[in-house]
């Protein structure tokens, strides 16, 4: 995965942000919108495509899609920055193939301290019991 080719099919917009903020909010648009068409994308391969649209299947639109939006910020540089690191992170989170997990053998040592302590609760219960008469 090259990030710059992939930022380079990015689109951002800026928006109108919502909350607090006074008389700021109504006119700046400090709101950061990214947009990421996955199927549209040339710099990944078909692997790394079936993988995002597995892994963020979630998180895309019906026509796969990505949209993350950042309004944390008053600038709207800032927000472009947060949305974009967050977008870098996400798509590398995506692409990385967990390993497969190997089967273990229980150790002989587990199995017999089980047992034992089996045999320890059963002589226990035993020892309770009123004996038998006869």
């Amino acid at each position: 995965m090259d990030a710059d080719k992939i930022l380079t099919e990015v689109s951002y917009k800026a928006v109108r942000s919502g909350g607090a903020g006074g008389q700021n909010v109504n006119k700046v648009s400090s709101k950061v919108i990214l947009n990421f068409d996955v199927n549209a994308s040339q710099s990944l391969s078909d692997e790394e495509k079936a993988l995002l649209l597995k892994n963020l299947a979630t998180r895309l639109t019906n026509e796969n899609i990505l949209i993350l939006n950042a309004d944390d910020d008053r600038s709207q540089l800032k927000n472009k920055a947060i949305v974009t690191q967050r977008f870098l992170e996400m798509i590398q989170k995506a692409l990385v193939i967990p390993k497969k997990r190997k089967a273990t053998k229980v150790p002989r040592s587990v199995i017999e301290k089980r047992i034992k302590a089996k045999r320890n609760q059963s002589e226990i219960k035993q020892s309770r019991r009123k004996p038998d008469v006869n």
